[in-house]
């Protein structure tokens, strides 16, 4: 298949974009630069010229492809209402163009926003109570075109999708430590991530491609539960420096906006994506991934 991938020049997306080309598929990838159409056509992809706010390009881009997979998220988290927003004024305009076709729409979301307090499952809604929830209107809106002819699909994220050159939650809390000489978790340091490796995340998004089917859910999760303290302390052996807990009120202060979603109780299973996609992850555990040290090198 010819398949259109926004926020191909991404930390995802460039893991993505070879795995679907490794598969035998052709990639048009979504970007607005000179740099990142360098970058695509040394991948082997071909560019597209555009953006995620030129709904235009989106629609063009969807057209004339067999697939699409989106990835692009404005990351401007000072604004987390607006780049929602954003997003799904996206998916509406590639919605709107596949319509009818019966062509993959794979859209990309997260697990931070579902139910806390138990493994959370593909099954699972978001929790809405919740600000991080807002996105899980994008699942819904995506979900809505299924009806409409599009064999629409969603893979959630975990919070930290690792890996070498990452610039996610991971390096912003290392870049905190290291600013502030000490490694934080909060409270007693029990509530959990999911992660995934950004090879195994890739992996996940082409079988979701080939094997996945309208309406689907799909969980990229690797790691099922490590809790923040084991992050706090495998970033604290990295750095050398002291690890401490702190309250979550201190941890606001200390973290910004990170002190949110570090908080979070977010045990998630991949348990019916890997039977339904024959998805196996490979790459080392987010633990031993920070124990390398390629983090700590910048």
């Amino acid at each position: 298949m010819r398949v259109f991938v926004t926020g191909a020049t991404g930390f995802i997306g460039t893991a993505v974009v070879p795995e679907l080309l490794a598969a035998g598929h052709q990639v048009l990838g979504l970007t607005r630069s000179d740099k990142g159409a360098e970058a695509l056509k040394a991948l082997g992809a071909e560019a597209h010229r555009g953006a995620l706010e030129d709904l235009e390009s989106l629609k063009k881009g969807a057209s004339n492809t067999d697939a699409t997979i989106h990835l692009a998220f404005d990351h401007n988290f000072s604004d987390f209402e607006g780049i929602n927003k954003k997003d799904r004024v996206a998916i509406q305009a590639i919605g709107e163009a596949l319509s009818g076709t019966n062509r993959p729409f794979i859209i990309t979301s997260g697990t931070l926003l579902l139910p806390l307090g138990k493994i959370a499952t593909e099954d699972d809604n978001g929790d809405y109570t919740v600000p991080v929830a807002v996105r899980g209107l994008a699942e819904q809106l995506a979900l809505s075109f299924v009806p409409k002819g599009v064999r629409a699909e969603v893979v959630r994220l975990p919070p930290t999708n690792y890996g070498k050159g990452d610039h996610g939650f991971i390096d912003m809390l290392i870049k905190t430590a290291r600013e502030k000489g000490i490694s934080v978790y909060i409270g007693d340091g029990a509530n959990r991530w999911p992660a995934t490796h950004r090879l195994d995340t890739a992996k996940a998004f082409a079988l979701a491609l080939d094997k996945g089917t309208a309406g689907a859910v799909y969980h990229a999760v690797a790691n099922e539960a490590v809790s923040t303290k084991e992050i706090a302390e495998a970033i604290g052996k990295g750095l050398n420096v002291p690890v401490v807990s702190k309250s979550m009120e201190e941890a606001t202060a200390h973290f910004g906006f990170v002190a949110m979603p570090f908080s979070r109780d977010n045990p998630t299973s991949s348990k019916k994506t890997r039977e339904a996609l024959g998805w196996e992850p490979t790459q080392p555990g987010l633990i031993a991934d920070i124990g390398e040290g390629h983090y700590f090198k910048n």
